[in-house]
């Protein structure tokens, strides 16, 4: 089966850690599903957003939610003009052009919900929208991707075995710190030292994760820590915005975080 014609889309940065690129594009040319693990922060979007435009293909993110319903994804009737029609869903829109729906978050949907993605998920490929009547097939360049961080959630939100294994996986953790320096150089304007040293306390704080903070100190974190100091922020003020602050809510944690924080950058 011959690939679509690929589009022309501007490629977001991303710095590869290892294959995930060729991984990815292998999994598309062959029409598999794929499955994303990683921490809060540490690159999964903008991967699959490189990859989409890399692709040249459309995406379509659904950041999943407690309340996300089947409807919501493939669509409802609704009321225009004194008539009723209907209107596709993310999932059936992404179906329908070809391009790459992205569930971001899946585990926060409802179980009921994520079943509506099986038969998109293995030899059928194909979307049943049950209040039409209509059966969705998907094109050869349409291609399902979903995320969650598992070290995150809680027992009773995972995915359910029967859902896992119609995907192929691949996780991701925050990267080397020779790679991250350069993502911070990149993305904010700093120079090598700063960055240096934002990457060592971005170390010192996710070793602390496992004890005071249900998640660690995220590249993009470190990413806004540094757009803060290139605007002319102190470095220790901007730490404690973007760093401390958005990691806890306990007086007694930032406390600390702020001490670790003064070990890099005295305030």
């Amino acid at each position: 089966m011959n690939a679509p014609e690929l589009l022309t889309i501007p490629v977001p940065f991303y710095q590869p850690q290892g294959a995930e690129c060729e991984l990815f594009e292998a999994a598309w040319r062959q029409q598999l599903p794929v499955l994303i693990k990683g921490p809060t922060g540490c690159g999964k979007t903008r991967f699959v957003a490189h990859m989409a435009a890399r692709l040249g293909l459309p995406l379509i993110t659904v950041s999943c939610h407690d309340d996300l319903s089947a409807a919501d994804l493939v669509g409802r009737h609704l009321i225009a003009d004194g008539a009723t029609v209907w209107c596709d869903g993310p999932l059936s829109r992404a179906v329908r052009i070809g391009g790459i729906c992205y569930l971001d978050e899946v585990v926060e949907a409802r179980k009921d919900t994520t079943v509506v993605l099986h038969p998109l998920t293995d030899d059928r490929r194909i979307l049943p929208v049950e209040r039409t009547g209509e059966v969705l097939q998907a094109p050869p360049g349409f291609m399902l991707v979903v995320s969650y961080n598992p070290g995150y959630q809680h027992v009773l939100k995972t995915l359910k075995p029967s859902t896992r294994q119609r995907f192929v996986a691949m996780s991701f953790d925050f990267p080397p710190p020779e790679v991250e320096i350069g993502v911070l150089m990149l993305e904010s304007g700093i120079g090598e030292a700063l960055a240096r040293q934002l990457v060592t306390l971005a170390g010192q704080l996710r070793r602390l994760s496992g004890y005071d903070l249900e998640e660690a100190a995220s590249t993009r974190l470190l990413v806004y820590a540094a757009k803060l100091i290139q605007a002319g922020l102190p470095p220790w003020q901007a730490c404690r915005t973007a760093l401390a602050e958005p990691l806890s809510d306990d007086a007694d944690t930032v406390a600390a975080l702020l001490a670790v924080i003064q070990t890099q950058f005295p305030g």
